[in-house]
């Protein structure tokens, strides 16, 4: 692979002010990694705290799984394509599909509008997620790319690896809505996994079982394939964080507190929050035990190793409901 650009990790700890004077503050204002690493309140938060303990669990993983962890020495711009950029406030987020990803694009839209927007919620579902709204890191040169991943504040929000898997199943494959995704990836997989499939089956795709989308992710010709859909894609892979150095990770447990916090340390939380509504469809941790009730422990410690890095890395103990072998 063609060598683009190297990425030089920041050490995990927490010091008064690891960045010197090099970075630019906005317009007579700090800049959010300022607020974060070089807090104006001598005394450091729970919240500090608490967020320094996520960048070192982050840290400890990829040192101690190397081997996979770093196996690709460099990304290339492409690998940047899920970091969304926010010139103004110095941030870069990097979207995870299924972790409130539509609500953080709406706010960064809000953030990157430049007043064109107030109210996120203003802002529908659909239009947050046309690629021409927002402007990714892969976009910039080499020189830019750089200059932004060394002085913005990068962060990123995570869930429990297994609910997100049910979660985006759950979406894509048994809301009827979704013919694209059932045409392109419902056809295949019972294709391969369903024996004795029914023509109709195999032409609309719309009726896959969560045992037969587990199936299909373990099994290794997908893998060979063509890189996961970014739906269903480990949080390791889209964002890469053994190579960028996150400075906060946010989790969708605490996804108002997490939220909140990055809107202050931008500096906006006074006139912007973090959309709260209670979603009756979301994917819980019972529904989530449901679904892996009927796989085999076979399939269940292979799915595990599929998604372990995630799990560790955003420490997230193994289910109680896993059968492993």
């Amino acid at each position: 692979m063609k060598v683009v650009f190297r990425l030089q990790r920041k050490s995990g700890v927490m010091r008064r002010n690891p960045f010197g004077v090099d970075i630019c503050c906005r317009k007579g204002s700090r800049s959010p990694l300022q607020e974060l690493y070089n807090p104006t309140q001598l005394e450091l938060s729970s919240t500090a705290v608490l967020h320094q303990t996520r960048r070192d669990q982050v840290t400890d993983t990829c040192r101690a799984n190397s081997a996979v962890s770093r196996k690709r020495r460099v990304l290339t711009p492409n690998d940047l394509k899920h970091l969304v950029v926010d010139e103004d406030h110095e941030l870069i987020y990097c979207y995870v599909p299924k972790v409130a990803c539509t609500n953080w694009k709406r706010l960064m839209m809000v953030l990157t509008g430049r007043g064109k927007y107030s109210d996120p919620m203003e802002i529908p579902a659909s239009e947050a997620h046309v690629s021409a709204n927002l402007k990714t890191l892969n976009q910039y040169s080499i020189p830019e790319i750089n200059h932004r991943l060394k002085s913005y504040m990068k962060f990123l929000f995570v869930r429990e690896p297994f609910e997100r898997l049910v979660s985006a199943y759950r979406n894509k494959f048994t809301q009827k809505y979704n013919t694209s995704f059932h045409k392109r990836y419902g056809t295949k997989i019972i294709k391969r996994q369903r024996k004795n499939a029914t023509q109709e089956a195999l032409r609309k795709g719309d009726d896959v079982k969560f045992e037969e989308f587990v199936a299909y992710l373990i099994d290794p010709h997908t893998q060979r394939e063509e890189p996961f859909n970014e739906h269903w894609q480990t949080v390791y892979s889209l964002c890469h964080p053994c190579h960028i150095h996150y400075d906060l990770v946010g989790k969708y447990e605490t996804l108002e507190e997490d939220s909140n916090y990055v809107l202050q340390l931008a500096g906006v939380g006074s006139y912007l929050k973090f959309p709260t509504y209670a979603k009756s469809t979301r994917t819980t941790d019972e529904m989530t035990t449901e679904f892996f009730q009927n796989i085999s422990s076979e399939h269940q410690t292979q799915l595990y190793e599929v998604y372990k890095l995630d799990f560790l890395m955003f420490n997230y103990s193994v289910p109680s409901y896993l059968k492993l072998e």
